[in-house]
């Protein structure tokens, strides 16, 4: 008489081999690879199956202040709903007493997710901060919030606001702004057909408010709530262009027109910065076309 094999429940790991006698090829493949590994990790005296969980357990918990839920975390990971559960909160065989080991393969999958918002549901909410500051910043570079709005399709801009003036904001929105500030972030609106009317409106309502441009805000730093942005000393716009400007033609090669597209500017914007911040020594050109010799494109 022989024993009936039971069917595993689910074919991801090496229980369908080592408790229900699964034959499947793959499940087979998967549980030699295993043993090769542990078999020569256990000869040169570095095999750990199991770590300390503490560490895992409070980086699922930072995941989730960056609205990274543990759930979440396990889809991304490709661990298990129930041991990731173990982990933050025990079972009834242990009490509900958290788990204080975890296999170091598991707290490989879960410490390699990262706190980014790609990894953010779509629904869950992160901090409005990152999403709020890149709009204005947007307004500040001369992007009407007309125009931003219909960029985001929405139906009216001030549904922008509605969803950045809060506490937080879904996941789906702030990738829909990240993207849309990465897009446009050095680009001059009035490439894009909006009128100067308009783009100076938009400069007027962010000086206003004491909004800060892009160039103010380190791509690292601009989602934390206690950053602050850098407005550099207190240099008119002419100055800042014209400096900026010759230090992209002379350290990088830059044509005039390539540092005035760096810099989000047309080129005649760039040939007005030149002319009211000449070099000392050079003479301001005369026609009011030609830029001066050594920074000629």
């Amino acid at each position: 008489m022989t024993t009936a094999v039971r069917e595993a429940p689910h074919h991801r790991n090496l229980t369908c081999v080592k408790e229900y006698r699964c034959r499947r090829p793959e499940c087979l493949a998967r549980s030699a690879a295993y043993d090769r590994d542990r078999n020569r990790l256990v000869a040169y005296g570095r095999w750990q199956p199991f770590v300390d969980a503490e560490p895992v357990r409070q980086h699922v918990r930072m995941l989730g202040s960056y609205g990274i839920g543990w759930q979440r975390v396990c889809r991304l990971s490709g661990v298990s709903n129930g041991g990731v559960s173990r982990l933050l909160y025990g079972d009834r065989a242990r009490g509900y007493t958290p788990s204080k080991r975890v296999r170091t393969t598991t707290a490989d999958r879960i410490t390699a997710v990262r706190p980014a918002l790609d990894n953010v549901a779509p629904t869950a909410l992160v901090d409005a901060t990152g999403t709020r500051r890149r709009i204005q910043a947007l307004v500040a570079n001369g992007w009407p919030q007309l125009r931003l709005g219909a960029e985001l399709d929405l139906n009216h801009y001030r549904m922008i606001w509605e969803r950045a003036r809060g506490e937080a904001v879904t996941g789906a929105t702030a990738r829909q702004v990240l993207d849309l500030y990465n897009a446009l972030w050095n680009v001059d609106p009035a490439t894009h057909g909006v009128a100067p009317r308009y783009i100076a409106q938009a400069k007027s309502i962010a000086k206003a408010y004491c909004w800060a441009p892009p160039g103010a805000w380190d791509d690292e730093y601009i989602d934390s709530p206690s950053a602050v942005p850098d407005l550099g000393e207190s240099t008119d716009r002419y100055t800042a262009i014209a400096e900026d400007a010759r230090w992209l033609v002379r350290e990088h090669g830059y044509t005039n027109e390539q540092a005035a597209h760096r810099l989000g500017i047309t080129k005649d914007h760039l040939f007005r910065a030149f002319s009211q911040r000449p070099e000392q020594g050079t003479p301001t050109p005369s026609n009011g076309r030609h830029l001066p010799n050594q920074l000629a494109a």
